[in-house]
């Protein structure tokens, strides 16, 4: 069986469905729909001498196998044709299948079925603990015409490879001041978001010196004058995203007394500097141990761990302006 046969055959199925519905009733959930679908195709591909499985894997992807085609059936009671989809991993995906379609049902607003290919209808990742297509019928722009390469391709890569494009088009869609929550470069990355949220005013004063060393690595901005607008931004944000700490007030991490007069009780001065001057060893340490990609994230670029800190000197002092950060800080490390 060719493309085109196949194809002949899902207009067919779509014809038969909706039929169902005008003259029967609408689907009401998933299962019903995916059975009505994977019935309606054997009963056309029998004369064929084609069978098709009634049970199937339950989370082999896609959900209906017709020699080396697939159809992949989403549903929804909501009116959109759109719909989250398989994991981009794909690691059960049917080892026959080369070419993948969907038969999309959608019961809200005017009841209807469609079918299309399925890298045609792939727009978007959703990044939950496993990221995971979105596909939509017939949208205006594939989510792999945006990453400039096929969805062929894109299955054949490795996860670190398929990671690349996804990481790559996620930053493409970042409003200013947002972070990614996830910077894994493969599925066996060590860090993973925590599922319970802290708040940082909860955690341990060595607790509080080594995030606070951390972000201030990370975001040489927090040196700006008291006034810079969103200079705590990316030390808030990283604590968020990479630890699930939440920071209700910036300046509790760097330009309050209970900070910045630790060291040194007597009032006057910088605080910001008095603060980072405090934490200057947690500060080494975590630019000598913090991975690669965080620094890609918040820096644009990763440099050796024994030049950060000559680095993060250099953006500081172009951050600040009522000090030199590179006359203050770090003075042993020269």
């Amino acid at each position: 069986m060719d493309h085109k046969e196949f194809e002949d055959i899902l207009d067919q199925v779509v014809l038969i469905l909706n039929t169902d519905i005008t003259t029967k009733s609408v689907f009401s959930n998933a299962k019903e729909f995916e059975n009505r679908v994977r019935e309606v195709i054997s009963t056309l591909v029998a004369p064929k001498g084609i069978s098709v499985s009634f049970n199937p894997h339950p989370h082999v992807f896609p959900d209906i196998a017709v020699e080396q085609f697939g159809v992949e059936v989403k549903f929804t009671l909501n009116n959109t044709w759109r719909s989250v989809a398989n994991s981009i991993i794909e690691s059960t995906r049917h080892a026959d299948v080369l070419y993948i379609y969907i038969v999309f049902g959608k019961m809200g607003g005017t009841p209807e079925v469609k079918w299309a290919k399925y890298d045609d209808s792939v727009v978007h990742v959703r990044t939950t603990h496993v990221p995971r297509f979105e596909v939509e019928i017939n949208p205006k722009r594939s989510l792999f015409q945006q990453m400039g390469v096929s969805y062929a391709e894109f299955s054949n890569l490795s996860i670190k490879e398929k990671m690349e494009y996804i990481r790559q088009y996620a930053r493409s869609r970042l409003e200013p001041g947002e972070r990614l929550w996830w910077l894994e470069e493969s599925s066996q990355s060590e860090h993973s978001l925590p599922l319970e949220v802290k708040l940082y005013t909860s955690l341990s004063s060595d607790e509080k010196r080594k995030l606070r060393a951390e972000a201030a690595i990370l975001s040489p901005k927090v040196v700006g004058p008291s006034r810079s607008r969103n200079k705590y931004d990316d030390a808030v944000l990283y604590m968020l995203t990479y630890h699930g700490i939440v920071c209700h007030q910036a300046r509790d991490l760097f330009s309050a007394g209970s900070v910045a007069l630790r060291g040194d009780e007597k009032r006057g001065g910088i605080y910001i500097q008095r603060a980072l001057q405090d934490i200057e060893s947690e500060m080494y340490a975590a630019a000598m141990r913090l991975e690669d990609a965080l620094f890609v994230e918040y820096w644009g670029q990763t440099y050796p761990p024994d030049q950060r800190i000559a680095i993060w000197l250099q953006m500081a002092d172009l951050y600040a302006k009522d000090w030199v950060p590179s006359q203050v800080l770090f003075q042993d490390q020269g």
